[in-house]
């Protein structure tokens, strides 16, 4: 008898490889594999590797009875068996032999023993570190996926038990992923129906994590780490998957992410989701950035009518994401990111002021505990847009700059800015706001070389509208983004707060000498941001900060713009500004108008001493000193306290407690400047931005008061005729009454082209000339006939038409001019 109690004469009769099979088992398991006759076998297996098939069948026979029956220690020596097979033979006949060889291991684990199931994973493992010559064009891992994905979500009574399952669950996703990527079939792995049963598997475990800083760029654990933690494998395993992406498979790992975060409502609290997208952000490759942005988007749209804070999580996410992906690259979604925020900023806004609406007249908690959750959402989706604009390189930023402005709603305005009809005022201004906000962010740190190019004129006109609306705060933000874009030495730290500053020397302003850019920008522009900051002293709603950010942009326009023409023109919007608290036309609270001469003070302070004129900073101290001692409250450092004493007018006071024009004339002019500007005073040009901003002060007390000649209204025609009477001939006669008209005549003319728009002045002189041609042309066709008749009459014909005898002194002829 033979081993295993096989008739020596049948044994004699069976197949050599057979034989060859049968000996490497013991008599007893215990004693393990045979290893002479193992040698014997792997020999033959090489030298006869046709024969690698049915010794691979065999085996299969043999350990397909050996589990049935329980038989485990001739199982586990059929797996060592067939692992030092798969080792050794490499050759195009082992393929046959891999098919029985994975079909055992399905065998294994479909067992309900979890020493079995691991033993099957520990021996794919092996099989999936081999590197195949050939490819196979036929085997598929359908089975292995679904099988290791159910192990990676055991649920054993036994702790150790679970944990053992699971990490084999997940080392054998890892051995597929590897096998199947490193095959030239590897499309097969990526197909949504696997991903869907990996990736989810995956994050099940790693949900366990408890360390979050292992969320930044892959560590480099220890060998006995990966095998004892199931979460530090998953995450690896998840890392090594993201990895191998390519492009038109990348999608299909990171989908099923949001179908596992949002089954387990992982987005409220986000801590996992963000985890997770770092993890994928830090492990694909830079240049696939773009799509995960973009499903990240995809599924905000998707959750537009989820809670608010799942939504404000998903936006986080996404802060996250494009935090990382703006250091590389992002592609063609850059505009898509922001005008997908826009278009959610806008829904936010919409259910809020709907939510408040509906609960109108009952104040419930639910409903301010929505509101303050949409307000979660608005906040993160600025610091989003804020953040990834500011990370972007300057060309990128410069466009989102315009894109975001081009979004910001001006009442009155046709544009591209987002629809806000059905918000109504508040619901416009809060967009408004948050716009602004964002936009904020998006220029802090921004460096143009040119201030031309940080303030273009499309950009720079809708962003000065805002700063003409009756809201202090919106005009605060105006002043704050242009701080932003015109301080580029990083100056305007140094001049926090409104203050008397004794030596400006002090501060070490950096500064550069004006460039021919910057003084073309300010002979194009100076007028525009003269006249906004002339207007935004003027709003009765100012506070401290729109004081102190006044004078913060009138420093700043001193030290990056200000050349000997531009110093004038600050000197003469200054000394109007003081007249503008002086004489109150505005009807300006006291606290208003002092501290607009607080402003004055402070500004001309600073600005005599960056010109060092020493006749100029003489007067300006002397002025100062004088206020110091007898009306303090025209200084900042007084009038911007809690409580400060304020007079009860300004027109008793002293001439020595005020800039005179005169003086600083004298002193500029002995140092070289040109002083002729100054005797002219500052006025505000007006522009159709005061017809769109719904400010009535504006259009009331700076409104075009022109007289423009109506197109075809004859009643207008018959209103605008002067009747010539005895009364008017005599007025005419007297000398004095034509020269008070002729003086009132050219100071109305001057106003009109200082104040009146280009366009509005070219379209009244077309409109005057037109008629006038007309009229000469009427005059010369004219025909009187004599002699009069006696009733003092004459009788005019105009070609074939007659006109009615009139009496001379009672003909009308039209206003030309």
């Amino acid at each position: 008898m033979g081993r295993k109690g096989v008739c020596c004469c049948c044994a004699a009769l069976r197949p050599r490889y057979k034989r060859l099979v049968d000996n490497i088992f013991p008599e007893d398991p215990k004693d393990g594999l045979v290893k002479a006759d193992m040698e014997k076998l792997t020999f033959y297996a090489v030298s006869a590797p046709e024969k690698l098939d049915r010794i691979g069948a065999y085996l299969a026979e043999r350990l397909s009875r050996d589990v049935v029956r329980h038989r485990y220690g001739y199982v586990l020596i059929a797996m060592e068996a067939l692992d030092q097979l798969l080792m050794a033979c490499h050759s195009q006949s082992i393929k046959p032999f891999v098919e029985s060889f994975l079909h055992m291991v399905a065998k294994l684990l479909e067992s309900g023993e979890p020493k079995l199931q691991v033993l099957g994973t520990n021996s794919f493992v092996k099989f999936a570190n081999i590197e195949e010559d050939t490819p196979s064009y036929h085997r598929r891992y359908d089975f292995f996926v679904s099988r290791f994905s159910a192990m990676c979500h055991s649920c054993d009574h036994d702790p150790e038990t679970q944990t053992e399952i699971r990490i084999a669950g997940i080392r054998g996703i890892q051995g597929v992923v590897r096998k199947a990527v490193n095959d030239e079939l590897r499309a097969t792995i990526w197909e949504p129906q696997h991903m869907d049963k990996i990736v989810p598997s995956l994050l099940f475990n790693m949900q366990k994590i408890e360390d979050v800083d292992r969320t930044g760029p892959p560590s480099s654990p220890t060998g006995g780490e990966k095998e004892e933690n199931p979460a530090l494998l998953a995450e690896n395993c998840f890392r090594e998957l993201l990895g191998r992406a390519t492009y038109g498979n990348m999608n299909n790992a990171v989908r099923p992410v949001f179908a596992h975060l949002d089954h387990h409502k992982l987005w409220d609290p986000n801590e996992f989701a963000v985890s997770c997208f770092k993890i994928i952000m830090y492990s694909i490759q830079a240049q696939y950035s773009h799509h995960v942005i973009q499903e990240i988007l995809g599924h905000l749209d998707a959750c537009k009518k989820d809670s608010p804070r799942v939504r404000a999580g998903i936006i986080q996410v996404l802060l996250e994401a494009v935090a990382i992906a703006a250091k590389g690259s992002i592609g063609p979604t850059v505009l898509e990111v922001f005008n997908t925020l826009l278009k959610h900023l806008r829904i936010s806004v919409d259910f809020e002021l709907g939510d408040r609406r509906s609960s109108a007249g009952s104040a419930t908690f639910s409903t301010s505990s929505k509101e303050s959750d949409e307000r979660i959402v608005q906040n993160a989706i600025i610091q989003t847009i804020g953040f990834f604009g500011s990370n972007l390189p300057d060309y990128q930023r410069s466009e989102i700059m315009m894109f975001i402005m081009g979004k910001v709603p001006v009442f009155g305005a046709t544009s591209q800015s987002l629809d806000t009809s059905h918000l109504g005022d508040l619901g416009t201004r809060r967009i408004q706001i948050m716009l602004l906000r964002s936009l904020l962010m998006v220029t802090s740190g921004y460096k143009a070389m040119t201030i031309t190019n940080a303030l273009p004129a499309p950009f720079l006109d809708p962003l000065l509208s805002p700063s003409l609306m009756e809201d202090s705060e919106l005009r605060q933000l105006v002043l704050e983004i242009l701080h932003n874009l015109i301080d580029r030495h990083d100056n305007r730290a140094k001049l926090r707060g409104i203050r008397i500053i004794p030596d400006v020397s002090d501060l070490k302003i950096k500064r550069d000498k004006i460039s021919r850019q910057d003084v073309s920008f300010m002979k194009k522009h100076g007028q525009q941001l003269y006249r906004h900051i002339y207007l935004g002293c003027k709003e009765e709603d100012n506070v401290q900060k729109n004081f102190e950010l006044l004078y913060t942009s009138l420093a700043l326009i001193t030290i990056e713009l200000a050349n000997e023409e531009v110093v004038i023109d600050l000197i003469r919007l200054a000394i109007a500004l003081q007249d503008v608290a002086i004489i109150n036309e505005d009807n300006l609270p006291m606290f208003n108008r002092c501290g607009v001469m607080a402003l004055v003070a402070a500004y001309l302070n600073f600005l005599s001493q960056m010109i060092a004129v020493p006749a100029f900073c003489q007067h300006v101290s002397k002025v100062i000193e004088t206020r110091s001692l007898e009306a303090s409250y025209f200084l900042p450092e007084t009038i911007f306290k809690d409580k400060c004493n304020l007079p009860k007018s300004l027109e008793k006071h002293e001439k020595n407690l005020f800039f005179l024009t005169n003086k600083i004339a004298e002193s500029l002019g002995g140092s070289g400047y040109s002083v002729e500007r100054l005797s002219v005073p500052y006025v505000p040009q007006v522009t159709d931005e005061d017809r769109l901003s719904r400010r009535k002060s504006i259009v009331d007390t700076v409104s075009i008061q022109v007289d423009i000649l109506p197109g075809n209204s004859t009643e207008d025609k018959i209103d605008n005729t002067e009747e010539i009477t005895f009364e008017a001939l005599k007025k005419a006669i007297d000398n004095n009454g034509l020269e008070e008209q002729e003086k009132e005549k050219r100071r109305l003319v001057i106003e009109k082209f200082q104040k009146a728009p280009f366009e509005e002045i070219a379209a009244q002189c077309e409109t005057k000339a037109n008629l006038l041609h007309d009229r000469l042309a009427q005059i010369l066709e004219l025909t009187i006939r004599p002699p009069p008749s006696p009733s003092g009459t004459m009788t005019i014909t105009a070609g074939h038409a007659h006109y009615q005898s009139v009496p001379v002194y009672e003909m009308k002829f039209p206003d030309l001019f």
